[in-house]
């Protein structure tokens, strides 16, 4: 039981470090492209040929975050659509014990009604037998 449970803390772990681990590539990805982005803007409009070097760059740069935020995107909808799908099923198995838990209560309530209906019959029986006695005796 304590290896079981010590697999399951080891789990969440190893997903929250990669998890934290895609943030900070992100992160990183992000700081680079501002960092280019704010280089570009800060430095004086050249009009040598040098500019045209720095536009691959940017757009390389511009790639690398995209890639970046898809694959971490791309991690996070397929958790999502896991945890969806996990939610149907569950949902699905709440309803089917939901049903069976109605015909279970339909039942008792059919057997309750039918032992009503079987004391009834035997307090009206046990009266008659007990008049039929007490004629007998007073006759």
């Amino acid at each position: 039981m304590n290896a079981r449970s010590e697999t399951i803390d080891a789990e969440p772990t190893t997903e929250v470090d990669s998890n934290l681990a895609a943030v900070t590539e992100v992160e990183a990805g992000i700081r680079d492209f501002v960092r280019n982005d704010i280089a570009y803007l800060r430095r004086a409009p050249v009009t040598s040929p040098e500019t045209a070097p720095l536009e691959p760059n940017t757009d390389a740069t511009v790639n690398n975050v995209n890639s970046l935020i898809q694959r971490v995107a791309g991690t996070s909808l397929a958790e999502i659509e896991k945890l969806i799908s996990e939610l149907e099923s569950l949902r699905d198995l709440l309803h089917a014990e939901g049903q069976r838990v109605q015909r279970e209560i339909s039942g008792y309530a059919q057997l309750s009604q039918a032992a009503m209906k079987s004391t009834r019959m035997i307090a009206d029986n046990v009266s008659q037998w007990k008049r039929a006695a007490d004629g007998l005796r007073n006759s």
